[in-house]
Order: structure tokens, then C-alpha cells, then sequence
């Protein structure tokens, strides 16, 4: 694909997004589905995922159910059928509500929010994780789940299977019919949203993985997840220096090459919006505001990267993308969630950046 050809030194880099790749779910997906020796038990939390070596080790996702636009299918694409629930403070829902708005299926598939910053979930043990408020006012953009009447999302995974010990994570896409969940990996979500229900989308004919893309769009997920949307996470949860070390390597490796691909062209994959785009967005939208301070990604800010920052710029201002985008969760959730990093729970004031901006990139690759 245009400016996606590795340079000299930056091929041990690709080399190695691309093995970390095959290691996902087909459509390289959020979670790994690859495990070692040293890695710890099904976490109940982001909290728990660091292995012996003292990296971060993501879990992988349990529910992997599909909806298909085949009307006979166990999950058929139908309208009102399935809500979405998400955390707005985290990038990997939020890559699902970014396609309700894009595919124009909001008024197709209901979604609602959970409060940003983890809480006990039972008062019978001291697991922290996501969840909802007693009424609507409690938390802006927070809403009480609407059907199911839980008080948390370990609820809604434990209605779907009574016998659930794995991580209760967001998105959840929830069957309102038969009462599960159908699937819990965003990848997956984003992929359904974007072809099965082309049938009640306002905007079918948006296409986020082209047939003529798709080489391509896996190739810079390859790169993007393993080091960048995961990355900073490897980072951030990291507990020994020689692991942060080479996470906040890999990661910068990769921003660099992002850079100079977004130099060339408008968008990650050329001059048409995909879904690599979309997975790539809702890392960087977070950078500077918590990543760069809570998981010490500092190195070097997005606002240091004239492409990335007004590329980030060109995205929000999608019409759409910026109602995904709720700073104030985002920032909540991360400084708030995480006492083993910031046990005091202070949230700094700073940067606030205007994504609202003006950029150049539409006129610069017309």
C-alpha cells in the first residue's frame, strides 16, 4: 500500500507487529489470543494482567457470537434488537459508538454508558470494574442499564452465563431477545456494524474495509494495535523498568511511522477513510490528555507530530466523532480507576486541547 513500505529501521518493527498480529482474532482484534508460561489467569481487571516479567499481558475476549444480515441466523440484523454498552472512557468501545454514528445505526441500536471511574462491584468481595448509575442525573453521559436492571457490567456477563469467572469488559453488544451477550470483542463489533446491518444503516454505503483495501487495513492494524492502541498500556501497567523500556520503544518506533505515512497521504491507508483509521483515532484522541502523563508515555506529545495531531484534528471533526469523544470520562476514568499508579486520584488540569482546530489535511491531499 502506498507509504506503508518499511524503511531499514524501522523493519524489525513491522516484523514484529505483524507476528503479534497473526496472534489475534481474525480481524485483529483488541484482545491476544496467545498465552505463555508466564502469564496470569483470567484477570478480572486491566489491573490484574501483568505477568511475572512484570509486562502487561491483555486477556482475551470470551464472547464471540455473530450477527449476520441472514435473516434465519441465531443473531439476525435486525432493528431494535441489540444494544450496545460502552464506557466512553475507553478506546475500545469507543471504536464501536465511533461506527453507530458513522454507518448511521444509532437509531437502530440503542447504546448507553456506564460511569467512568471502576467501583465495587459486590459488597461480598472487592473486584473494581465498570458500572452504572442508580439514576439517569447521577453521572452525565452516564445512564442506568434499561433492560436488565444491573447494577454493573459484571451483572449483564453474569446473566449471560451464570458460571463467569473471565474479565467483564466494555463494549458489550447485548441480544435484548435471548438476553446474552452476543460479542464482547470491539474488532469483531466494529466489522458487523459495518457490513451486516447495511440493510438499516442510514449510510450503507460507507464501506470502513473495502475488498481493495483489506491487505492493507490489516497490515497497519498489525502495527497500530500491537504497539500503539496496546502499547500504551504495556507502558502504563508496566511494573519493571525492562518492560516499559521496550513497550515506550516500540511505541514511539510506531509513531514515527505513522507520521511519515500521514505525511504522504490523508488517511492511514491512503486518501479514503477505513477502519484502521477509526482504531488508530481513539489512541491518539487520549494521548496527550492521560497517556502521556498517567502512563508515562511522555517522550514525546501528539501535539509534537504536526500530521498525527492534525490528523487526529481531521477525524474529530467527522460529523459524528466528536459525540464519542467525553474528555471528561476519559480523564476521570484513567486517573481515577488506577490507584496503583495514582493512588490519590488527582486529575491535572492540563492540556485541553482544541480538536476543533483548523487543519490543513483536506486541502493538502484534495
Amino acid at each position: 500500500m502506498p507509504g506503508l513500505v518499511p524503511s531499514t529501521s524501522t523493519s524489525h518493527l513491522f516484523c514484529r507487529s505483524l507476528a503479534a498480529a497473526r496472534t489475534l482474532s481474525a480481524a485483529a482484534g483488541h484482545s491476544s489470543s496467545s498465552t505463555s508460561s508466564s502469564s496470569v489467569k483470567m484477570a478480572r481487571s486491566a489491573l490484574d494482567e501483568v505477568t511475572d516479567t512484570g509486562a502487561f499481558d491483555r486477556t482475551p475476549s470470551t464472547f464471540r457470537s455473530f450477527v449476520s444480515r441472514d435473516a434465519s441466523a441465531r443473531f439476525p440484523a435486525v432493528a431494535g434488537r441489540y444494544h450496545l454498552y460502552v464506557s466512553y472512557a475507553c478506546p475500545w468501545a469507543s471504536r464501536c459508538l465511533a461506527y453507530l454514528k458513522l454507518k448511521g445505526l444509532d437509531h437502530a441500536i440503542s447504546f448507553s454508558s456506564v460511569k467512568p471511574i471502576f467501583e465495587r462491584t459486590r459488597e461480598s468481595d472487592d473486584h473494581l470494574g465498570w458500572v452504572f448509575p442508580a439514576s439517569a442525573g447521577e453521572v452525565p453521559g452516564a445512564d442506568p442499564d434499561p433492560f436488565n436492571g444491573a447494577k454493573s457490567v459484571r451483572d449483564l456477563y453474569e446473566i449471560a452465563s451464570t458460571n463467569y469467572t473471565g474479565k467483564p469488559t466494555v463494549p458489550v453488544l447485548w441480544d435484548k431477545q435471548l438476553k446474552t451477550v452476543v460479542n464482547n470483542e470491539s474488532s469483531e463489533i466494529i466489522r458487523m456494524l459495518n457490513s451486516e446491518f447495511n440493510g438499516i444503516a442510514e449510510n450503507p454505503g460507507l464501506d470502513l474495509n473495502p475488498a481493495h483495501l483489506q491487505a492493507s487495513i490489516d497490515e497497519v492494524n498489525g502495527l497500530v494495535y500491537d504497539a500503539i492502541n496496546n502499547g500504551v498500556y504495556k507502558c502504563g501497567f508496566a511494573k519493571k523498568q525492562g518492560p516499559y523500556d521496550e513497550a515506550v520503544t516500540t511505541l514511539y518506533e510506531a509513531l514515527d511511522k505513522c507520521e511519515e505515512i500521514l505525511g504522504k497521504q490523508r488517511y492511514m491507508c491512503g486518501n479514503q477513510l477505513t477502519e484502521a483509521d477509526v482504531r488508530l483515532f481513539v489512541t491518539l484522541i487520549r494521548f496527550d490528555e492521560v497517556y502521556a502523563v498517567h502512563f508515562k508515555c511522555n517522550k514525546k506529545l501528539l501535539r509534537e507530530y504536526p500530521n498525527l495531531f492534525n490528523y487526529t484534528k481531521d477525524m474529530y471533526q467527522i460529523p459524528g466523532i466528536s459525540s464519542t469523544v467525553n474528555m471528561e470520562h476519559i480523564r476521570k476514568h484513567y486517573y481515577g480507576s488506577h490507584p496503583s499508579i495514582n493512588p490519590y486520584g488527582i486529575i491535572p488540569q492540563g492540556p485541553n486541547v482544541d480538536y476543533n482546530a483548523p487543519h490543513d489535511r483536506e486541502r493538502l491531499f484534495l
